[in-house]
């Protein structure tokens, strides 16, 4: 019994903690589904630091430091895989925002998104390959 209260209040406490932070907290279970494919070999990009703390398309705040992205298609709240092709590194974002508008550019990650799965930290662009958890 008191091992139940214990973790509850624990659970309680983290996802109180990340919401707050606006931390993306993943069960591990998501990270286990099965994905689907959505496009390979594509460009991924970051948020450049002035957009740091503007509202996004979805109404949320966006910060550096959190795990999410712009794609001009998916609903806000979907959560992708994207993997680096080269070094085969990968995060878990949610689609906060609309973009990226350059031509060429399938995904913008977030800064601490990209820095996760890039090897060359002066780049700002790498191949990726896209999933979507279900």
């Amino acid at each position: 019994m008191n091992k139940t209260i214990l973790f509850t209040v624990l659970v309680f406490s983290v996802t109180t903690f990340a919401q707050q932070k606006n931390i993306l907290l993943i069960d591990p279970y998501v990270i286990t589904q099965k994905s689907m494919l959505y496009k390979k070999n594509v460009h991924g990009s970051y948020y450049h630091d002035r957009f740091n703390g503007r509202k996004t398309a979805s109404g949320k705040r966006f910060h550096n430091n959190d795990f999410t992205a712009a794609h001009k298609k998916f609903p806000f709240g979907t959560l992708l895989k994207v993997t680096n092709e080269v070094n085969k590194k990968f995060v878990i974002v949610e689609v906060t925002d609309r973009g990226p508008f350059v031509k060429g550019r399938e995904i913008d990650l977030s800064k601490r998104a990209f820095m996760d799965i890039t090897s060359n930290k002066k780049s700002g662009l790498v191949c990726v390959t896209i999933e979507i958890l279900k």
